[in-house]
């Protein structure tokens, strides 16, 4: 993927935290500025949530049969 540079203009205070959190994070600020971003844009959560419906798709049967077999059981208690 191709960078591009950003010029970005911030308090020493807020400089300093960058600093701080990208070194407790092991890794350089830059990573950790792209890392805030993508959070923020939600590219994130979209791939877990992509990964979650690949999960669903790949085991729905198993849940389906799991949660029929479940709920069967609790519709015929109290049954004679």
């Amino acid at each position: 993927m191709a960078k591009t540079q950003l010029n970005v203009r911030v308090d020493e205070g807020t400089a300093r935290a960058a600093r701080e959190r990208a070194l407790a994070r092991g890794m350089s600020v830059n990573r950790y500025i792209e890392e805030l971003v993508r959070q923020d844009t939600g590219e994130a959560g979209r791939t877990f949530v992509e990964a979650a419906a690949d999960f669903m798709k790949q085991y729905e049967s198993v849940f389906a049969e799991e949660f029929t077999e479940a709920r069967g059981t609790a519709a015929g208690e109290g049954r004679s």
